[in-house]
């Protein structure tokens, strides 16, 4: 059975690694994730992106949504598999961060934002629909509670929403063009707390094998691609990771 020491002789043969990052790593810091019993899904649906878009009502109930919290996707700190990540990133082994969190805790571990290719977006602030203007949740929020006005864009005045990728939005082109680079360029894909149920950012480890790289998978739940993958560890992350890559 593969152990601790198994992935960090993996990692330590690397040159260029990719990590890829699924709700998994962020439950460790106390956020949910999203489909499990007592995930987010299962506590409140979803709002697809056309509703969002077409209807007031459904603006104004993801916006309170995003303003009390109740998601539980931002306010948590970085933990240990945070910061493993963020180790080998400074090393230079690792060339970019692929994740599926919206959570920005690979920047706030010391990840630079550059090296980080947000599959599904971040929901730390928002951005206008029309013409891409970055706006802070905290400056939309005193606006909201003093006014009870949506949101809408300082620049143009147009549609304003969190800057995650929401159901029935399609997916980023640039960040999927970015990523499919990188796995394509690795050596090493490894991938901590994804369930790769979710494509088409899944298909990401089937690539980088298929390309010669070795895969090695760290999730506590088996995946539909352990069968494929060098090195499987059911296990937490961050005391793997801690032990596989550690400070120095």
């Amino acid at each position: 059975m593969p152990t601790r020491a198994d992935l960090g002789r993996l990692i330590a043969d690397a040159q260029r690694m990719v990590i890829f990052t699924g709700a998994g790593i962020s439950t460790e810091s106390g956020i949910p994730d999203f489909r499990s019993p007592g995930g987010v899904w299962s506590r409140m649906k979803p709002i697809y992106f056309q509703d969002f878009v077409a209807s007031e009502a459904r603006r104004r109930e993801a916006w309170d949504r995003a303003f009390s919290g109740r998601a539980g996707w931002t306010g948590r700190e970085p933990n240990a598999g945070h910061h493993a990540v963020a180790r080998l990133v400074a090393s230079g082994k690792c060339s970019v961060v692929i994740t599926q969190n919206v959570d920005n805790l690979h920047q706030a571990s010391g990840v630079p934002p550059e090296k980080v290719i947000e599959l599904h977006g971040n929901a730390s602030y928002a951005t206008c629909l029309e013409c891409g203007e970055r706006h802070e949740l905290d400056d939309l929020k005193a606006l909201y509670q003093a006014t009870g006005d949506l949101p809408a864009c300082r620049a143009c005045g147009g549609i304003v929403k969190t800057a995650t990728i929401s159901f029935g939005q399609a997916m980023p082109a640039g960040p999927m063009a970015r990523s499919e680079a990188a796995t394509l360029a690795c050596d090493l894909f490894l991938v901590l707390g994804s369930s790769l149920v979710v494509y088409p950012a899944a298909g990401f480890p089937v690539l980088a094998k298929k390309n010669g790289a070795a895969l090695a998978i760290v999730n506590r739940e088996a995946t539909e691609l352990d069968p494929y993958a060098d090195l499987v560890l059911h296990d937490e992350i961050g005391p793997a990771m801690t032990e596989a890559a550690p400070a120095n």
